[in-house]
């Protein structure tokens, strides 16, 4: 049997960086929103979009070996502060929660691919790296409800982690079927956010279990 292994991709900041940033940004403004709805401090508008933005990115460098990836630099704290202060000081973010689903879907799909894209590059075998990508996209939102108190991601019926898996596969699956890189980045994030949008707007939802 052929295995499904990949030689790794070089080890670098990559050229998909610009999807973390995206996904940091959108992830943070999330948790800085509910923070808001909360009534919560600015201190715990900071915590929720720190937790939100970087938490699956630090559970995959920590599982795939890699140092943590917002502790090297200063750019992430600084998007995340601007994420912070854009949900405390703009009205209208917290008056639109309709559009910011929109942007929830584009940082779902730009995360799952970015976080398959690192955990390549750092020899991570396809199939663990499809559920590094999820990881990466879902995590920091799965935190974010706990601390809230929120019904958690995992449990909407519409379709979102599923929307994550499939980003992340079909990137992988491009990549492994030898597709340039930023052309598999493109197709999978796009199809992927049109796959969460399809679920925003009809309610798609995977059928659920009945005893």
């Amino acid at each position: 049997m052929q295995s499904l292994d990949l030689p790794p991709l070089p080890i670098g900041p990559g050229p998909l960086v610009w999807l973390d940033f995206v996904g940091i940004a959108v992830f943070a403004v999330s948790g800085a929103l509910l923070a808001a709805k909360k009534q919560q401090t600015l201190v715990t508008f900071f915590f929720f979009a720190l937790v939100t933005g970087v938490g699956g990115g630090t559970l995959r460098d920590l599982l795939i070996g890699a140092p943590v990836f917002w502790v090297r630099h200063n750019e992430t704290l600084i998007v995340i502060i601007i994420a912070t202060l854009a949900a405390w000081f703009i009205k209208s973010l917290r008056n639109s929660e309709r559009p910011l689903l929109w942007f929830d879907a584009l940082g779902l799909a730009a995360y799952s691919v970015y976080g398959a894209s690192k955990a390549l590059r750092y020899g991570v075998a396809p199939l663990p790296a499809v559920v590094m990508g999820i990881m990466t996209a879902c995590v920091g939102g799965i935190i974010r409800d706990v601390l809230a108190g929120e019904p958690s991601i995992l449990m909407r019926p519409e379709l979102y982690v599923t929307a994550a898996a499939f980003s992340s596969g079909l990137f992988v699956l491009l990549v492994s079927a030898g597709v340039p890189l930023l052309l598999a980045a493109v197709v999978a994030g796009l199809l992927g956010f049109s796959l969460r949008g399809a679920a925003i707007s009809r309610g798609l939802s995977l059928p659920a279990y009945k005893d």
